[in-house]
């Protein structure tokens, strides 16, 4: 396996509901080239942070798990085009439904080069745009700017309905007391929710927007 086949990763969380239709994986990639202004998730912006993984083993755990699919977030999964085509082509391969989000806009990934496009190949359901932080997403699930589109690759998603989804919030405590917390929350809605529960310190951001 070669370093461009590594996966920069920052979390995994096997089996959370709140990170697309059904029971799932989410792979939080970590290293984000565009950096959308009021992003919630800025420590995952460097490149050099997070853990280097392979593909085989974060799809190892995701079967045992019972998983319906892959949701790939981050971070920008596309700064990593080879080894995110290749974890998605393995998901796929192994019958598992891939969803991934993006800050590119999709015309701007076609034609990027071939591992990019090898990998949009190996998604099922593209979320792109990036993030626009004076135009928020009141509506759909998932997204949290209206300018963010959910564009099918495939038809395994396509009875998704964003408009009429709800979104929802995954929280887990660990042994050492801090809490991950998976789904869709504002800044100010994690700050709530943070002072709420007064683990504030220890908290592990990675939510999705």
């Amino acid at each position: 396996m070669t370093a461009a086949e590594v996966l920069r990763i920052a979390r995994v969380l096997h089996g959370t509901t709140a990170e697309g239709p059904g029971l799932r994986t989410a792979i939080w990639f970590q290293g984000c080239s565009i950096r959308c202004d009021g992003c919630i998730n800025p420590h995952l912006f460097s490149p050099t942070g997070g853990n280097g993984v392979s593909a085989d083993d974060i799809l190892r755990e995701a079967i045992s798990t019972g998983v319906e699919g892959l949701t790939l977030i981050g971070g920008e999964p596309f700064d990593q085009p080879v080894a995110g085509a290749e974890l998605a082509r393995k998901a796929q391969k192994l019958g598992l439904g891939v969803i991934a989000f993006s800050g590119y806009e999709y015309e701007s990934l076609r034609g990027r080069g071939e591992s990019t496009e090898e990998f949009l190949a190996s998604i099922d359901l593209l979320v792109d745009g990036p993030y626009q932080v004076w135009n928020p997403e009141e509506r759909r699930a998932l997204v949290g700017s209206t300018n963010q589109r959910f564009i099918h690759l495939s038809g395994r998603y396509r009875t998704y309905q964003p408009d009429i989804a709800t979104n929802r919030v995954d929280i887990r405590i660990r042994p050492d007391g801090s809490i991950d917390i998976a789904g869709f929350l504002d800044s100010e809605g994690l700050r709530d929710l943070l002072e709420a529960t007064g683990t504030t310190r220890k908290a592990r951001r990675i939510t999705s927007e």
